[in-house]
This record gives C-alpha cells, structure tokens and sequence, in this order.
C-alpha cells in the first residue's frame, strides 16, 4: 500500500498563468490501483478548510494552515492515505486554494479550481465562516457558472444539460465554521440539516431579485445527489486560532471536537468511491489521467466535458488492458515452452486455461469498449497459440529425430561394414528395422510428431533396403518382388498413419478453440450485464434525488417549478431508455460480430480437415487396389 506522509501539488499554475498537473503526483496516482474516494474542499480563503483535512487524513499536520490573511494553500494540494473503514480502498483529500483571494485578481482562476474540485471529487465539502445567510449562498456563486464550465454530452450545439449533473456530481457537506447562533428555526430548535434546507429555501415569485436569490439555491439542490450540513463552533480562544495544529486536544472545546468527530465519521461512512459517467470505478491512476485531461482542457480554453473524458480514459484503459491480457497469456505459455514438447492436450488446456485468464485480465481493467475494437485485439491469442503449437511440433520432431537417430546408430554401423550385403541379409535388415521401430513406438507413444518422423525415416531406409534386397542372392525373383510390393504397404500403412494423427489434432485444436470461444463469449455476456446494471444504477440513483427535490417542491407550493421538473423527468427517463436500448443493441453487434470471425477461422480450419480427409481417402483406396491384396 502507497504510504504518503505529507500531502503533494496535485495542480499548479504555470508562469503563464495557466493551470497544470505536476507530474510527480501523477506519478503517485498511477500507483493506486485500488478504488479511490475522493473528497474535495474548496471555500473561501482563510475558512480553515486545511485543519479539517488534515483530521480526515487522521494527522494533526500535513495541509498547510494559514495564520495569517495571505492565502496558504495554491492550486489544488492531494494525500492519498488508506481508507479508515473501506478496504482495498483509497482516500484522497484534496485540497484548494481559498476562493475569492484578492491578491490574485482571477475570478475565472477560482472557478477553474471550484469546477475542478467538483470534476474530480465524490464528495465536495463547502466550508464557510459565520452562518448561511444569503450573502454566504452568494459567495458561492461559482456553483450557478457551472452550467458555463462543465458539459456532459460532447455536441456542437450549445444545449444545458445540467439536470443530467446529479448522474455524476459528488455529494455535498456545507461545512459551517466559528458557528456562534443558536440553531433555530421559528423559535424551535433545528438540526444541522434543517437549518441547511431552511438556508435553501426558494422564494415564490419571478421578480429579477427573487430569480437572483433562488439561481444558486436551485443549483445546489438540483445538482448535487445528496447535501449534509455540520456547524463547528468555535475551535478555541481567538488567540490560540492561528496555531489550531499545535494544540493539544485538550486545549480545544468539547463541542468542536464533537463535530469534527461526527464530520469525520460521516465523510469515511457515506463518501462513495468515485464512479465516471455509465458507473465505471475510479483507480488513483484513472483519477491522475482524469485531473489531467480536464486541466488539458481548460488551459486550453474549451470546457471539460464528462463524456470526452470518459472516452479518452477508455482509450488509455483499453489499451493497457489488451497489454496486460496479452502480457499474462505469453509470459504463462513462455513458462510452459521451457517443457516442450508436450502432449497436444497438455499445451491446449493450458492455452484455454490461459486464455481465459486473459480475457479476464481485460475484462476487469477495460471499460465503454463498444465496438469490441480491444476485445478484438486480444484475438492475437489465436494465433499465438498457433505459434506456440508450431515452437511444440519443432521440438517434439527433434526429440524424435534425435531418438531415431540413437536407436538407428547400430544399424548405419552395420550397413557401413556391409553386414547387410551378403545372402540373407534382408531378413537380417528388416527384423533390425522392426526391433527399431518397435523400441520407437514404446519411447515416442505421446508425441505430436512421432507418426510424421518415422514415415520420413522408412522411407529413407527403403533405399538402403532396396540395395540390400536387389543384392540378396538367397532370394528369388519372385519373393524379391513380393517383399518390394510388402514394403511398399508399410511405407504407405505409416503415411495413412502420419495424416490420421495430423487429422485427430486439428480436430483437437478446433475443439480447444471452440471452447477457448465459448468462455469468452460468457465473460463478455458478464462484462456487458455489469455494465448495463451500473449504468441502470447510475440512472435510478438520479431518478431518486429528482423525486425527492420535486417533492420539496411540492410541500413548499412550488406547483410550477413541480410541474417544470415533471417534464425534465420525462426526458431524463426517455434518455435513460435510449442509452440503455443503444448500449443492449452494441453489445449484440459486438457479440454477434465476435461470433462470425470465430466461425470464419473454425470454416478454414474445416476446410483442411476435409482436405485431409480426401487425400486419406485417396491414399486408402491406393492401399486397397495395390500393396494390400499382397499383403
């Protein structure tokens, strides 16, 4: 597990002026393969939005807190720590330069690194000083200039797609800081939250002023899928503010560490671990490439849009996952050709074996392949295995050669001293054979080219044999043909034996890859099922924090703004029901497309078999009309 003991720049400003990812926490990020939640803070300078942070990453210090008015934190600053109570997940707190810093003169600046904070996070905390009143929902303007900064579908048209933000949004805490009211609402007391929504309330009316109270209001409501609120009283004496992080717990009021307890308990309990658009998990080195396009975009001038983003991710993803799918079927079946040769059925399970480790290799990393085109790319396997049959076949046909060769050795002696070259030394010759042969067969029952080798070694001892027989004066005419016709049978009996092996492993290597198919045919039927429920999930989650906002409507007597939001829900729901009708009818192009090419390659390879076949046919018949009616 990545260990960071202090926090890094996650996002600078260049001497330009521009925003840019410094690559050494890009570096940190591609570490993390595990799922991130990622928690923001963005306010206004000078609220003490480090100290909280720091209390989430479970340190005393680590974010810088400033004392003084000059704004301490610049850009946007991260720790990746383990997550608390999540396994085999990681946190990563960032944290952002204060909002509304004069010094810096750039109010588009705040609002690159408030959209940013909301691009990258899944959950955002507000924090602010004093109380909600209206000039505190004011000064977060920059959530109302999110409909200018963020897009979700890539068109040319300039449409406002905002109300499909709360898909993707983080979830919202407004944290209240030196909260000296007491919490009521006409008189009664109220939670945190009922003050929060109380802060929210819309006004009726269609006044410029009232349409100006209620545009940030509404954003916050209608883009955010959930928003909690937490109310810090004052930490300590004013004199001891400026070194809250050298403070012993003691030293500060039971109350606030109350809340910051509670704050803590909740952001580790309820954050959700960072999704992208269609629901696909954050790794830390998705979130690394993720801050890095977004900020790309922006010093660019063009506005981050999420489905660019998720396309660009998918390129990147999909690419390393046929790298790693490929990586893991090669270095296995590299391991096993150290013990080649090998029975056919021993190197074809283990092909299927590593096959389907690889198709789940990317499977698991690879996301939004539509069109198959990765998938596709790991077909590559196929024909690695046709490789490694032939690196199989290469060694086996060496063994045997070599074996022939050892067992021949007496034999190539004998024939050198003319052993064979007197009256009766056929007999002599062919019983040598035979005993060579025999011992062969016992040594060679298992490998893939036995039957080919010694066809090649019969027929190149028929020509001795054919010397020694001509040369044999202990034969007559008669028999010296007979025995030629009887050899010629057993030359053609291990040709017919040689093609009918080379039958039975094609068709044991079409069986391994029918099966090879048929597994990847089941894991893309799973990937395709998760990814259509994620994006179902992702869309009902939306659904739900639309109901629950119109409902407020109605029990506040918003009918219009109820009845406005009716018909965004139509269209949400129509759209959803597109997505999902388009993506159901890509996977079954994807499924049907993958299915034609392993037929066209099953077809080839049937065309042989059938080649085969013939000629074996051909050659039985040979045997029938000739050598066998001697034998």
């Amino acid at each position: 597990t990545l260990v960071m003991d202090k926090p890094v720049c996650l996002i600078d400003t260049a001497s330009d002026g521009k925003l840019c990812v410094q690559g050494s926490a890009l570096q940190v990020l591609e570490q993390i393969q595990q799922p991130v939640v990622v928690v923001a803070v963005v306010g206004l300078y000078r609220t003490g939005k480090s100290y909280l942070m720091n209390r989430l990453a479970g340190k005393q210090t680590g974010f810088a807190l400033g004392s003084t008015i000059e704004s301490k934190t610049k850009g946007i600053w991260m720790w990746c720590v383990p997550h608390p109570t999540k396994a085999e997940t990681t946190l990563v707190l960032l944290d952002t330069e204060g909002l509304g810093d004069v010094d810096k003169g750039d109010s588009k600046h705040d609002t690159n690194i408030f959209c940013l904070a909301v691009l990258l996070s899944s959950t955002l905390v507000y924090n602010s000083r004093g109380t909600i009143d209206n000039r505190a929902v004011e000064e977060l303007q920059y959530v109302t200039e999110l409909t200018e900064c963020i897009k979700v579908k890539s068109s040319d048209e300039d449409v406002d797609d905002s109300n499909e933000f709360v898909k993707f949004f983080p979830s919202f805490i407004w944290a209240v800081r030196d909260f000296t009211l007491e919490r009521k609402i006409d008189g009664k007391d109220a939670t945190e939250n009922d003050y929060l929504e109380f802060a929210l309330k819309l006004k009726h009316g269609t006044s410029k002023k009232v349409m100006e109270y209620n545009l940030p209001r509404e954003c916050i409501q209608k883009f955010f899928p959930s928003r909690m609120c937490f109310t810090f009283p004052f930490p300590t004496a004013p004199e001891n503010v400026s070194r809250l992080e050298r403070l012993d717990p003691a030293d500060l009021s039971t109350e606030f560490l109350e809340v910051t307890g509670r704050f803590c308990k909740f952001v580790f309990d309820k954050s959700h671990v960072k999704k992208l658009k269609d629901g696909y998990t954050v790794t830390g080195r998705v979130l690394g490439h993720l801050a890095k396009t977004y900020v790309d975009t922006i010093s660019s001038g063009a506005v981050p849009c999420l489905e660019n983003a998720v396309i660009a991710m998918a390129m990147i993803e999909n690419q390393a996952a046929v790298k790693e799918g490929l990586e893991v079927y090669q270095s296995g079946m590299e391991k096993l050709k150290n013990s080649f040769p090998l029975e056919l059925k021993v190197v074809s399970s283990e092909h299927q074996r590593l096959s389907s480790m690889a198709t789940q290799t990317f499977m698991t990393r690879s996301f939004r392949d539509t069109d198959g085109k990765h998938l596709k790319s790991l077909e590559v396997i196929n024909e690695l295995f046709d490789g490694y049959l032939c690196q199989n076949e290469q060694a086996s046909k060496k063994r045997c050669e070599d074996l022939l060769s050892s067992l021949s050795a007496t034999m190539t002696e004998k024939l050198k001293q003319g052993i064979f070259a007197k009256s009766g030394g056929y007999d002599l010759f062919c019983k040598d054979l035979e005993d060579i042969v025999k011992k062969y067969n016992i040594q060679t029952n298992k490998e893939v080219k036995a039957e080919v080798v010694l066809e090649g070694f019969l027929k190149q001892k028929s020509v001795d044999s054919k010397a020694i027989l001509q040369a044999d004066k202990k034969l007559t005419e008669k028999e010296k043909k007979i025995k030629e016709e009887t050899e010629k049978a057993i030359l053609l009996e291990q040709e017919i034996k040689a093609k009918e092996e080379a039958q039975r492993q094609l068709l044991e290597k079409m069986e391994a890859e029918r099966q090879s198919n048929e597994e990847r045919m089941r894991q893309m039927k799973e990937k395709m099922d998760e990814e259509m429920r994620l994006q179902r999930e992702e869309a009902e989650r939306a659904m739900d924090s639309k109901l629950r906002e119109q409902a407020a409507l109605l029990e506040k007597g918003f009918q219009e703004k109820a009845d406005r939001m009716s018909q965004e829900m139509e269209v949400f729901k129509r759209q959803n029901t597109e997505a999902e009708s388009n993506r159901a009818r890509e996977f079954a192009e994807l499924l049907e497309n993958s299915n034609k090419r392993h037929e066209e390659s099953m077809a080839m390879m049937m065309q042989q078999h059938r080649e085969q076949m013939k000629a074996l046919q051909q050659q039985m018949s040979a045997r029938c009309s000739g050598g066998c009616c001697i034998l």
